[in-house]
């Protein structure tokens, strides 16, 4: 086999993960632009109700997302994906049914509670090899990034044809074809790995948690997500209130996603090619500041909104790209698993957060509070990540070695005394080690007894 190309089985698995992420996310996404404008239909409606009802999925998301994970690794990855798809279905069809606001919360709630991305990302790891992991989590943040942008245009399309009800029943439909895809497209892996790349450790997480570089990064995909869930309570209504119809929304989220899209793709360049990295993440961050704020001013008026908001998702792409690279850069050797676990439970808090806060500061005092409250958000955001320093260049290897033929102190001490070896993590237990190095550092001067793991 050449060890430098993917297997079929790897892009077999590749593909079908990112198609499952993307139908997945995508029932998710549909209902960000359309569900504050269809809430009135509800008994008990309350624009507090109505924001905790677009937010709470997100509350199942991060209260159960790293111990689903973990269960995976005694049940197995399949059956955890396939439990928490059908909980997504049957959240979806109390939704649907539902004639108060209540039973849509409920709904909403059941569909978070299948919260399933970490054990995606594990059977990623179980079916391909390291040295294409990056590459393989690329194809997936771009399906979902697809999936949002689509989302934006098919959600108000797809309410205004079939009403909310009929687009819960669809996201439930989404989540059948989700169902069908691990079943019957998803590769069956040889064997479950214990990957602390792919997967959250237990015994790493308190590491994690007093990684003060890290948790500026959990603060902002928290504030992030907080922002886009608060400001899609206030924008629809918005856009109705100045004559534009409900099923015409479409017209313009469509030109909003491609030209924040085109946008965001020189600043990453900038970012990646000219080590800026940490110039270009500040500048997305105080342009969010700007947007919200001229928001608050502005938004009720239609042409400054539409320019403000089309403003606010370029920065909000350049961000949602950037975080989780950043994590990626940032983490300690072998952390990488367990960092982006409780990074998706920072993401998925902070929506939940963003819907309950926001829907009550529109019931109180209108849009602009809205605006500005998420202006302070993010302002906060500003200042925690000012003190940021951008991560030096590295990568993770991977090393392992006979049985007894090594113990934890002499791996640390000879490895580490290596030129341009930065951080180890030794997995006893299992073997392995995690070694994160320079690019000045030699894989022959390993030492004898240790070799690169699969």
């Amino acid at each position: 086999m050449n060890h430098h190309s993917m297997s079929a089985t790897e892009l077999r698995a590749i593909v079908s993960l990112a198609s499952l992420y993307a139908f997945r996310m995508l029932g998710l996404f549909m209902l960000l632009p359309v569900l504050s404008l269809y809430a009135a239909e509800y008994d008990y409606s309350t624009p507090v109700l109505v924001g905790l009802a677009l937010g709470i999925y997100g509350l199942g998301q991060a209260a159960l997302q790293v111990p689903l994970g973990m269960l995976s690794d005694r049940i197995g990855r399949k059956p955890v994906i396939i439990s928490g798809l059908l909980l997504f279905i049957a959240g979806g069809v109390v939704a649907a049914g539902a004639d108060t606001i209540f039973g849509v919360i409920v709904g909403r709630l059941l569909q978070g509670t299948g919260a399933i991305a970490s054990t995606l990302t594990a059977l990623l790891a179980d079916l391909t090899r390291e040295q294409h992991r990056t590459k393989a989590m690329a194809v997936i943040g771009m399906s979902i990034g697809v999936s949002f942008a689509a989302a934006m245009v098919i959600g108000p399309l797809m309410a205004s044809w079939l009403g909310v009800s009929g687009l819960f029943l669809c996201t439930s439909v989404l989540a059948g074809l989700g169902i069908f895809i691990t079943l019957f497209l998803v590769p069956n892996p040889d064997a479950q790995r214990v990957d602390a790349d792919s997967q959250s450790l237990s015994g790493m997480l308190a590491r994690c948690l007093n990684d003060r570089n890290l948790m500026r990064l959990n603060l902002g995909i928290f504030s992030l997500h907080a922002i886009l869930m608060a400001i899609f309570i206030a924008v629809p209504g918005i856009l109705e209130e100045q004559g534009l119809s409900r099923d015409a929304h479409w017209q313009v989220y469509l030109p909003m996603m491609v030209v924040a899209f085109v946008a965001m793709v020189p600043f990453i360049i900038i970012a990646e090619t000219k080590n800026k990295m940490r110039e270009v993440f500040l500048l997305g961050i105080a342009t969010i500041v700007l947007a919200l704020l001229a928001a608050a001013c502005w938004g009720q008026l239609f042409t400054p909104l539409l320019i403000i908001i089309t403003l606010f998702f370029v920065a909000f792409n350049l961000m949602e790209a950037s975080l989780p690279s950043l994590v990626s850069k940032t983490v300690y050797a072998g952390g990488k698993g367990t960092a982006m676990g409780v990074y998706s439970t920072f993401q998925f808090f902070g929506a939940f957060c963003g819907g309950a806060i926001g829907g009550g500061l529109f019931g109180r005092w209108g849009a602009s509070a809205v605006f500005a409250g998420a202006a302070i958000l993010a302002g906060a955001w500003l200042i925690a990540a000012w003190g940021m320093s951008v991560p030096l260049k590295s990568e993770s290897i991977v090393l392992s070695w006979q049985f007894g033929a090594w113990d934890v102190a002499d791996i640390r001490r000879e490895v580490l005394a290596l030129p341009g070896a930065l951080d180890i993590t030794v997995l006893e237990g299992e073997r392995i080690a995690y070694l994160q190095v320079g690019s000045d550092f030699d894989l022959a001067n390993l030492p004898e007894g240790l070799q690169l793991g699969s």
